[in-house]
């Protein structure tokens, strides 16, 4: 058995949930917080057998998608302002980073 931790963007997250039911995965969904764009996010946790991880992982491809957006950067409040830009900038969002973990023991009561 494995843990995936999927971490995605808000804007992707009810894709990937209805998705994920859609294909008899269970998860939990947490809010979070990204720490580069200080950005709201969303962590999947998703328990799959060993067998049917490629499945999640596809899923998971299927519906997070990364694209380009205009974000206008955090000033840096007591940090080095020589490498502030104050002006939007374009970056990649979106997309899913996922860790796949080995499961020791499960247990559900």
């Amino acid at each position: 058995m494995k843990m995936i931790m999927a971490v995605v963007q808000d804007q992707d997250s009810n894709r990937l949930s209805n998705a994920l039911m859609d294909h008899n995965f269970r998860s939990t969904k947490l809010a979070s917080t990204g720490g580069f764009l200080k950005s709201g996010n969303t962590t999947f946790l998703i328990g799959v057998d060993d067998i049917r991880v490629e499945k999640a992982l596809q899923v998971i491809r299927d519906n997070c998608k990364s694209r380009d957006q205009m974000v206008a950067p955090v000033s840096p409040m007591g940090g080095n302002a020589d490498s502030y830009v104050p002006y939007p900038v374009e970056v990649e969002v979106g997309g899913a980073t996922v860790f796949v973990l080995p499961v020791e023991q499960f247990h559900h009561f």
